[in-house]
C-alpha cells in the first residue's frame, strides 16, 4: 500500500456481513466508480482484511490504498480504501 493522499468518492457500509459478502459487495460497487475514484468499505468481519489484500493482488482493476481499524462501540470496524485503476 502506498503512502499517498486520496479523496474518498463513496463509502460502502457492509458491517454485520460475513465472508465473502463484504468483498462481493465491494467488487460490485467498484464497477460503479470511474477510473481513479476511491471507495471506502466499512466491514466488521476480521477476515475481510486478508480478503481485500488478496483481491488487490490478483485484480487488475483495483489498488488497495489503506486498511485501518476503527472503534465502533462494542465492535471493531475495518476500513478498506480501494481505488479503481481500470
Amino acid at each position: 500500500m502506498s503512502e499517498q493522499t486520496y479523496e474518498i468518492s463513496t463509502t460502502l457500509d457492509v458491517t454485520g456481513l460475513m465472508c465473502p459478502m463484504p468483498l462481493v459487495k465491494a467488487r460490485k460497487a467498484i464497477m460503479d466508480l470511474e477510473v481513479g475514484q476511491v471507495i471506502e468499505v466499512l466491514a466488521t468481519d476480521k477476515g475481510s482484511i486478508k480478503d481485500f489484500q488478496g483481491w488487490a493482488k490478483v485484480a487488475k482493476n483495483v489498488e488497495l490504498l489503506a486498511q485501518n481499524e476503527k472503534e465502533g462501540g462494542d465492535t471493531t470496524i475495518y476500513a478498506h480504501v480501494v481505488k479503481r485503476t481500470k
